[in-house]
């Protein structure tokens, strides 16, 4: 990876989403804009808020795809990420922090 950017993996859990009531609603269904999780596998040497391992939160409308090693991902700069999800806090902590 070159710069700043970073390429991520999609949740698979993010291509279909159920509702309320478990009905299954497909990715392909238009609910205006959303935002994605991916998780971080390569990250350029410019990068300097976001580390391989991490889950990130970007706009699916501002990516570039790319297959490798016949998977997909995706390649994003470090700018268009929207928040990185903090990681699992031990069991002896108590609240969740943003």
């Amino acid at each position: 990876m070159l710069h700043d950017r970073i390429l991520v993996s999609l949740d698979k859990e993010a291509a279909e989403r159920r509702s309320a009531s478990g009905i299954v609603i497909p990715a392909t269904a238009a609910l205006g804009k959303r935002l994605a999780w991916a998780h971080v596998v390569a990250a350029g040497p410019n990068v300097r808020q976001v580390a391989v391992g991490d889950k990130v939160l970007f706009d699916p409308e501002d990516r570039s795809e790319v297959e490798v090693n016949a998977r997909d991902y995706v390649l994003l700069r470090e700018r268009d990420v929207h928040a990185v999800a903090a990681p699992d806090s031990p069991a002896t902590t108590v609240g969740q922090y943003l």
